[in-house]
């Protein structure tokens, strides 16, 4: 019982919450680059990378040109985890260039009422971005 009891209790502390500052300061600059990246093969504007990442174009700007020095906040963790997340079972969906392209393409899917995915991630933040996850999840038979 008490191994048990010791196994949670590790569990729950290795479980990964963005919470800390020095875990945000050491993962942001994997986190905007892999973000940086698939925003590139999406075909994502500024603006639509700035917003999903729930930055401002000018901070984007600045990660692009690899000049911005900050670390991501809790929300902006969980935006590009997600979005890292989206990016891979995409690619695990589709064998093709749709994993790419099926981002901004129109979806009838309720959870996105005839937008594209990305309008309704920039739309409706970080609930949204967890839906569309759950949705690719669920595609692929995840959930």
């Amino acid at each position: 019982m008490v191994t048990a009891e010791l196994s949670t209790a590790e569990a729950s502390r290795s479980l990964q919450t963005f919470a800390a500052e020095r875990d945000r300061r050491r993962l942001t600059g994997t986190a905007v680059n892999a973000v940086l990246r698939l925003a590139r093969a999406w075909g994502a504007s500024n603006a639509e990378g700035a917003a999903l990442l729930g930055v401002s174009e000018s901070t984007w700007d600045r990660m692009k040109a690899g000049t911005w020095e900050g670390t991501l906040s809790q929300d902006q963790m969980t935006r590009a985890s997600v979005l890292i997340g989206l990016f891979k079972g995409l690619h695990l969906l589709f064998a093709n260039d749709l994993a790419d392209r099926w981002p901004k393409l129109e979806n009838r899917a309720p959870v996105f009422d005839r937008h594209s995915p990305l309008e309704a991630m920039i739309e409706g933040g970080i609930p949204r971005m967890l839906e569309t996850r759950q949705y690719i999840d669920a595609l692929r038979g995840g959930l």
